[in-house]
């Protein structure tokens, strides 16, 4: 899955390091760039991104004006993250009620930037995969209600855990957190910290594997 992506944001050296930080993360393809408000939603017409990053101080049309007419017009819907200095609770409130995605405050660092994509492509992967007809448990998680239960710690999310058992059960062996990963759209990471939370249930086994040079590494499968 790569995430056609179009950078907006007035200042045009800012834009660029948000670009050089996506150029870094593979599920990431920079389709654009704009520095205003009108520039951005006539590039969403011709250049059809997945995803905005979208500035809340633009030179013409407010970032929340641009949100607003992104969700009422018609065609493929896109996926927005505010990335701003706006911090003020209005604002915010405003990009939420008007169907933000996530909300990034400048000034922040370069992990805290791709912490903040990778919880997005894991959501990406999650709604991609549910059917058509939602549970209440993936109802909650969407609308994200949903009480913890004992089972999923924080930090987890139970979607993504059903991601990573359904990469185990179809595999005949076991696998690697890499592999898993790959299977369940994650990082390496990622999967890992679902893995042990497995092992540490009683739900999934972990056992050495050798490989080049007779280093071990680690293979999961459900119990």
């Amino acid at each position: 899955m790569t995430v056609r992506t179009l950078v907006v944001d007035d200042d045009f050296a800012v834009a660029a390091i948000h670009r050089e930080f996506l150029s870094a993360l593979p599920e990431f393809d920079v389709v654009g760039e704009a520095h205003g408000g009108g520039e951005a939603l006539r590039a969403v017409e011709t250049l059809r991104p997945d995803l905005v990053l979208l500035d809340i101080h633009l030179p013409d049309i407010s970032g929340l004006e641009v949100l607003a007419r992104l969700r009422a017009r018609s065609g493929p819907p896109v996926d927005v993250i505010a990335v701003t200095a706006a911090r003020e609770l209005d604002t915010v409130r405003q990009a939420m009620s008007r169907g933000v995605d996530h909300y990034l405050v400048k000034p922040f660092t370069r992990a805290a930037f791709v912490d903040r994509m990778q919880q997005y492509v894991v959501r990406r992967t999650e709604l991609q995969r549910l059917g058509q007809w939602l549970d209440q448990d993936e109802v909650d998680q969407l609308l994200q209600h949903r009480p913890r239960s004992a089972g999923v710690p924080k930090g987890l999310s139970a979607l993504t855990l059903k991601l990573v058992i359904a990469a185990l059960r179809d595999c005949d062996g076991d696998l690697s957190a890499q592999e898993v990963g790959e299977r369940a759209g994650l990082s390496r990471v990622s999967a890992r910290r679902y893995l042990e939370h497995l092992v540490s249930i009683g739900k999934a086994e972990v056992q050495p594997r050798y490989g080049m040079a007779n280093r071990p590494s680690h293979g999961y499968r459900l119990t």
